[in-house]
This record gives structure tokens, sequence and C-alpha cells, in this order.
């Protein structure tokens, strides 16, 4: 599993522990949906309409990159990067829509959920597509619970400052470095 910006978002709640569950389920359920998509056919549907693959290349780039940048942007306020108990959080509205959009706004899971895993299910008969799926959709469910509820071993790491902003560098690197990916391909 790569950390992208839907795993970076869930690695940050889970380490300040905040909404991980409704994050956690969101995740999970949004890649179920789109590994049944990709193995019941929405594959071949990309890929017989290469202008909806265009689009979602040319708008997840846009929406990388702005998400690179507010990363960027929480890397250099250090006041912003501390976990609090006591402190605003996002609230569970704000925290669903973001990882809605991160999941389901990023053409990254389209390409390797819907394409990659749709195709590589294509062989397969019926009962093994059903199969193929049910696994998929349960490694998909304990990956982001490890993640969401695992991170919090990391949170000593994580009482710096220092660590969140190195944290939040680095992911606005990685989007970054993904948008370009997406825009030069």
């Amino acid at each position: 599993m790569a950390i992208g910006a839907q795993n970076a978002f869930v690695l940050r709640q889970g380490l300040r522990r905040e909404h991980v569950m409704p994050v956690v389920l969101v995740c999970a359920l949004s890649d179920a949906l789109l590994l049944q998509a990709g193995v019941w056919g929405m594959g071949g549907v990309l890929l017989a309409r290469p202008e909806w693959a265009q689009f979602m290349r040319w708008a997840g780039a846009l929406f990388l990159a702005a998400y690179a940048v507010q990363a960027a942007s929480r890397a250099f306020k250090p006041a912003q990067l501390l976990v609090s108990a006591n402190g605003p959080g996002a609230s569970l509205r704000t925290t669903v829509l973001t990882v809605l959009a991160l999941t389901w706004l990023n053409p990254h899971v389209y390409l390797d959920t819907v394409l990659l895993l749709g195709t590589m299910a294509t062989p397969y008969p019926t009962w093994g597509r059903a199969t193929f799926a049910a696994g998929g959709s349960l490694a998909s469910a304990l990956w982001f619970l490890t993640l969401g509820f695992g991170s919090r071993w990391l949170a000593p790491l994580f009482a710096s400052p220092g660590a969140w902003r190195v944290l939040d560098a680095g992911t606005a690197v990685t989007m970054m470095g993904l948008a370009m990916v997406m825009v030069l391909s």
C-alpha cells in the first residue's frame, strides 16, 4: 500500500485521534464499492471512454496539488501541528467531507482499485470474481483499521511540532510529486 492523499489523511486522523472510526468506515466502504465496480465491469467502461480518464487525470492533478499546498502550509505553521485534547479539531462533517473528497476525487483510486484490480479479476469465472472482490474488500478494511487505529502507537513520536512538520512536509512533497506525474503522463 502506498501512502497517498487518502492514507496520509487516515494516518493524520489516527495520530490526532479525531473521528478515526468514521474515516476508516468511509475509506473501507468506498474501496469496497470501487472494487465491486471494477470487478463487475467499470474497468471496461473506463477503457472504452478514454476522455473520462483524461478528465479524471487533470481534475485529480489539480486536487492533489491543492492538497499538497494545504499540507505545506501546515508544515510552516507549527502552532497548528500539536495534537491537543482540548484544542479545536475539525468537525465530523468537515472530516467526512474531506475523506470523501480525498477518496472519490482522487484519480489514483480509479486507476488502482477500479481499472487495475477490475482488470485482474476479469479472467476469473463469476464465483472467482466474487471471491476476489470479497478478499480485496476485506484486505482494504483491515488496512484502514490498522492505519487509523494503529497510528496511535506513533503518537508519542508526534508529540513534537517537528515531527508533524516532517509528516506534513513529506505529505506535501508526495502529493505534489503525484500531481506532477499525473500532469506529465
